[in-house]
């Protein structure tokens, strides 16, 4: 796994104005996953390498896990500290249809979330979806006013074209991510491309499109639409 200055360096290189850092939060051990201490070091690191720049910024980001019972890895005010939250489940795959949707709803309610990855959880000829009700959580991420993500890895492609197409009329953002924890698995970004294309989506439908100040106005714009739901 690389670290953030080598991320940045190979996202400039290949002509990035912007790249998102967000780890594997504190439960998900397996995956060397965060404690609050870690996370808030990297953080600071972040601020410096962004300071020493003026050409590229990293946004100092988690991949924060959805817990069984709904509930988030981290607290509130650790993830109101983040420049980009991503919510997303890693266990728990086979509960029944209601609880794996009250997790997904719960994550959208959050104010501090901006982003549910993989949303179906699949891993092609590896493992089924969990079960999700996709209508229902496109309306949410609707209502809620959070983006839906692309995953590039090759064996996600998760949402895949037919679903973020569905996302996108609804009004629904969408991230096309790479899911890279090394510099190497930036070119996976090709292959999220390809599921945006197929599902004829327009730049503007794609956050990570827009430059840098749309970008900072539009996460800042899912956050106040959150703090507005949840009250």
């Amino acid at each position: 796994m690389n670290d953030p200055a080598s991320m940045a360096q190979a996202a400039r290189a290949r002509g990035y104005a912007y790249l998102g850092i967000a780890d594997h939060s504190r439960s998900l051990s397996i995956a060397r996953g965060l404690s609050i201490e870690r996370l808030l070091q990297q953080r600071a690191l972040i601020r410096e390498l962004n300071e020493e720049s003026e050409d590229f910024r990293l946004l100092a980001g988690i991949e924060v896990d959805i817990l069984p019972d709904g509930s988030l890895d981290y607290p509130d005010e650790i993830l109101a500290q983040m420049d980009i939250v991503i919510a997303s489940i890693h266990t728990g795959f086979k509960q029944e249809q209601e609880k794996i949707m009250h997790r997904l709803e719960s994550a959208l309610a959050n104010p501090h979330v901006h982003l549910l990855g993989h949303p179906s959880g699949r891993l092609l000829g590896r493992r089924s979806p969990y079960q999700v009700d996709l209508d229902r959580l496109l309306l949410v991420a609707a209502r809620t006013g959070k983006a839906l993500e692309i995953n590039a890895t090759g064996d996600r492609l998760d949402l895949g074209a037919e679903a973020a197409r569905a996302a996108a009329e609804l009004g629904v953002p969408l991230v096309i991510n790479t899911d890279a924890h090394e510099a190497g698995h930036l070119q996976d970004m090709r292959y999220g491309v390809a599921v945006a294309r197929r599902a004829r989506l327009e730049p503007h439908q794609v956050l990570n499109t827009l430059d840098w100040e749309e970008l900072q106005s539009r996460l800042a714009r899912s956050r106040a639409s959150g703090l507005t739901t949840k009250a």
